[in-house]
Parts: C-alpha cells; structure tokens; sequence
C-alpha cells in the first residue's frame, strides 16, 4: 500500500498491532479504497503469513454457489455437482480467508459462516460430517452492518463475530497528498509493463489540476484505470488533459435533443450557463464551477472555448 497521509501512517500502525492478534477484522471503506489490500497486509504480517490466503467476492455468487464457495460440496449435492470440492475454508486450513462484500452474504449462509467461527468446523454442502479447521476470518463491506441488522438482512450475533476488530479506511480525497503520490506511482508502473504504447516523463499543468480536484469516487481503483487510460490513449512524454477520462474533463454525452433545440449548436445553451453562473457568482471562478458542478479547470477551458472574459 501507497501513502504518505497521516492517517494512512496510522492506519498501517494499526495493521501491524491488529496482525499479531488472532481475532476476527472487519474492513469498511468505500468502493476501491483498497480493502482486499489491507486483508492481505493483515495476512502477511501474522504469524499465518506463508499459509494459505483465500479470498471471494461474496456478491458474486447466489446462495447455493456461495455456500459451495466457502464450505464445499459432496458428490451429488446439487445439480452439476459430479465429484466433491473442497471450498475455501478447507484450502485455507492454517491460513486467513477474506470475504468481501461480506453484507450481501444470504441469511441461509449466515448460519454457517457463524458455524465457523464459533466452533471452527463445517459441513460441506450436501454433506454429513463435520470438517475442523484453522482459519483467520477477514472481511470487508460497504456497508453498515448495524443498519443492515435492523433491517433483517444480517444477523447480529454475527455482526460481534466478524467485527471483533473494525478497521475502516478513509476515501482518497481525505487522503492528503495522496493523489499525487498515487498518480507518480502508477505512472512508473505502466512505465515499467512491456506493451505500453508510451513512456509518461511528466504531466500538464491541467492535467493535474483536473486530477487533483476530481472527487474520485472509485477512490485508488479508479485513480490506477484513469492512468492507465491515459497511457492508452494519449501519445508523447507529458499526460495531458486531453488523454483523460471525459468525466475528469467534466464532460458528458452530448444529448442530442438539446443540440437540436438550439439549431445544431450543442455549445450555445451551456455558454449561456456559464455567462450567468459567473454573473451570479460574481466572477468568481471557483463560486461558478461548484455551481455548475464542474472543477475549476473545466470551467477555465469551457470559458476558452466560448470566448467567455472574466
């Protein structure tokens, strides 16, 4: 992991102290913040380190495939089920296995996860004797696991099982410093896979500005994907803005209803709104793209492109 935020310092402090106890962890953060990240960190840095690690995204499976998944199966369980397969609890025997989107598990499978950890045995699907096991449960989620109780989608005996340490991991626009650190990062990681169609040596001035005041809502994820776009679809030494995303250009498809309305001019109606946001703000720049919900750098191009003087 990547950083160089005060809070990430305390953070990776906290994974180091968490690691040495044998105890349940439950990772909250938003979408791309790294969750699976932290598991494996959480991992390496136990004394399970150099065993198994075994992760699943629990969203991907329905409630038959999951418990599957995780617990195995015998031979004739189910449709499709011609020999028996272990799951990952088994494979993960001495190890640590790490659920996520641990919310959208089924209340059926609820039970036998719980199963687990109190009791660390299981019976694989379709099956009659009890396997025992050894395993660290690390999972992570989205959500509130408090909120999802109250309304009937998680138990909470549970909820104290799995979160008996909660670790929760702050989204990449409260991580100071981050960006910019990240962006360099992940350039010298596409500079160093064979394939790229360029090697990046720096970046514009735009292009930073647009990276930096982006809200990043897929957090480090999509910040990596917008990079490797960049690559892509950019050519020369320097990313600039026009290599990246249309969303951090605060561009989107043209709807071509309005431009019919406004006689095939898709631009006039959106000068108008700018005219007048910047009116109403005063001319201030910065008042006028929060209105207008662009970064400041989109609203500078824009005011380029239509001859717009401040």
């Amino acid at each position: 992991m990547i950083s160089g935020a005060p809070q990430m310092e305390e953070l990776f402090g906290l994974l180091e102290r968490v690691a040495r106890a044998d105890v349940s962890v439950l990772v909250r953060g938003e979408t791309g913040t790294g969750k699976e990240l932290v598991a494996r960190a959480i991992h390496e840095l136990s004394p399970r380190k150099g065993r198994a690690f075994r992760a699943v995204n629990c969203a991907s499976f329905n409630s038959e495939l999951l418990a599957s998944e995780l617990f195995g199966h015998v031979r004739g369980a189910f449709t499709g089920a011609v020999k028996d397969r272990r799951g990952l609890f088994a494979l993960a025997d001495g190890g640590s296995v790490f659920l996520d989107e641990l919310a959208e598990i089924p209340l059926e499978v609820q039970a036998r996860l719980l199963r687990v950890l109190q009791e660390q045995r299981f019976v694989p699907v379709g099956g009659t004797d009890a396997v025992k096991v050894d395993v660290r449960l690390i999972s992570a989620t989205n959500k509130a696991l408090r909120r999802e109780v109250e309304q009937g989608r998680f138990r909470e005996d549970l909820m104290y099982r799995v979160r008996v340490v909660p670790i929760f991991l702050p989204p990449l626009v409260e991580r100071h410093g981050d960006i910019e650190l990240l962006v360099w990062h992940f350039i010298e990681e596409f500079n160093a896979r064979e394939g790229m169609p360029r090697r990046i040596e720096g970046l514009s001035e735009e292009a930073f500005e647009a990276l930096q005041s982006y809200g990043w809502p897929g957090n480090v994820r999509e910040l990596r994907n917008v990079i490797e776009y960049a690559f892509v679809v950019g050519e020369g030494e320097v990313l600039a803005y026009e290599d990246l995303p249309p969303e951090l250009r605060g561009e989107g498809p043209v709807d071509s209803r309005e431009v019919e309305r406004n006689g095939g001019e898709s631009g006039r109606s959106e000068r108008q709104e700018i005219v007048a946001a910047l009116r109403a703000a005063g001319g201030s720049r910065e008042d006028a793209a929060a209105a207008l919900g662009v970064s400041r750098t989109t609203l500078w191009r824009r005011m380029k492109e239509y001859g717009i003087e401040d």
